[in-house]
């Protein structure tokens, strides 16, 4: 089979996490990306988290199957290449401060005079417009003002953040479906366009009603741990193996099976208990009647009898539990991929599978530039244009 996307060049100017992400779902699909990096600053994700013999881990992920160039855009060199790659780009992916393309001459003006069906999706913390526009942006402020901080946590605790790129992946998927959106209104009406992502909107958008609660009642979502405010009982349990198990009964024939389940058949005739948000008014009472039966048993033991009575449960997973997983094994979640220095590494796979095509991960992070030389002269560069390039600090 071919790959979706094959037919796209895809240059990822960007850095960090949530177009660089963006750029990775799309590369997955089977387009050409070409992953654009100061010589002498790369992307600062290459060192974020942990590193085995001086290789970052993460990057290996996040990179794949990406060609790697530097170009230095504050030189005239840099932005000559630049410019000759945007023309034959289907998609420009940055996230640089408003602002900042157009200071080097390489705004969506002048990327798309020569190349009208461009895509230049414009990935920032707040925005091209706005008070907030020129702040650095990071996905952690787009948790704490997206109202995401503020509903996690436990009720007499502070407002939490989640240790990881939330709103970066939140935005990364955002990203792509935004580009994917362009490139079919570019297929009717044979233009590109400027798509403008602010990271602190597509979380936002993933909370729920939090707005429109605030908007016809004046109130706000409060912190409920692991609880929630429209059903119970919902929570993390301990198993008798101290192992840790979730269970949920947004639906309530779901929540009536649990109650049998677990001895508590009365409590299913409480006349509260008739409705979701009854049931978590009463989440103390219920959570005690779950907890303690869950804590005599096994984790294996919990989940067999959920499963028994269909009521729905899940183990709590760490990267252990979820490599050993049969279910992630048939499904293909977790890839094998050839390093040429770690040797086989382990990843999480693209996202979805396709009946009538194929993903694929074709190699891992590449360091910084190794494809200048090749990508260069596919420009038209001579190689003593490239020597003096690289001379200028310009590759």
């Amino acid at each position: 089979m071919t790959t979706p996307l094959d037919d796209l060049l895809v240059v990822d100017a960007s850095t960090l996490f949530a177009g660089p992400m963006a750029a990775m779902h799309l590369g997955d699909m089977g387009a050409r990306v070409i992953k654009v990096e100061h010589p002498q600053r790369p992307d600062p994700s290459r060192g974020h988290g942990p590193a085995k013999d001086g290789e970052n881990l993460w990057w290996k992920t996040l990179g794949r199957n990406k060609e790697t160039v530097t170009l230095d855009l504050h030189t005239a060199g840099g932005v000559e290449a630049f410019l000759r790659l945007a023309e034959r780009a289907d998609v420009v992916i940055e996230n640089f401060r408003p602002g900042t393309l157009e200071k080097w001459g390489l705004g969506y003006e002048q990327l798309s005079a020569k190349n009208p069906g461009l895509v230049l999706a414009r990935v920032t913390g707040f925005g091209q417009k706005g008070p907030y526009r020129s702040r650095p942006g990071f996905g952690t402020l787009a948790e704490a003002m997206s109202g995401f901080a503020a509903m996690t946590g436990e009720p007499d605790g502070p407002p939490t953040l989640p240790p990881f790129g939330l709103a970066d992946g939140i935005a990364s998927l955002t990203t792509a479906y935004a580009v994917m959106t362009a490139l079919h209104h570019r297929s009717r009406v044979g233009t590109g366009q400027e798509m403008d992502i602010a990271i602190i909107e597509p979380i936002l958008a993933m909370l729920g009603p939090q707005i429109t609660r605030w908007d016809q009642l004046g109130t706000v979502q409060p912190r409920t741990g692991n609880r929630s405010a429209n059903n119970a009982p919902r929570n993390a349990y301990l198993t008798a193996d101290a192992k840790w198990v979730a269970v949920s009964t947004s639906a309530q024939s779901i929540a009536e099976r649990v109650m049998e389940l677990v001895g508590r058949p009365e409590l299913t005739r409480e006349t509260w208990f008739a409705t979701g948000a009854g049931r978590a008014q009463h989440a103390d009472e219920l959570d005690e009647a779950v907890g303690a039966w869950i804590a005599e048993r096994s984790r294996d033991q919990v989940v067999a009898e959920f499963e028994r009575v269909h009521a729905a449960v899940a183990p709590i997973y760490d990267a252990g539990d979820i490599m050993a997983d049969p279910h992630f094994q048939e499904l293909g979640t977790i890839h094998g991929i050839e390093d040429p220095v770690l040797g086989e590494m382990k990843m999480q796979g693209p996202l979805f599978r396709m009946s009538g095509a194929d993903s694929r991960i074709a190699w891992t992070g590449r360091a910084p530039g190794a494809d200048t030389d090749a990508l260069l002269g596919e420009l038209g560069f001579s190689e003593q244009e490239v020597a003096t390039m690289r001379e200028d600090g310009a590759c």
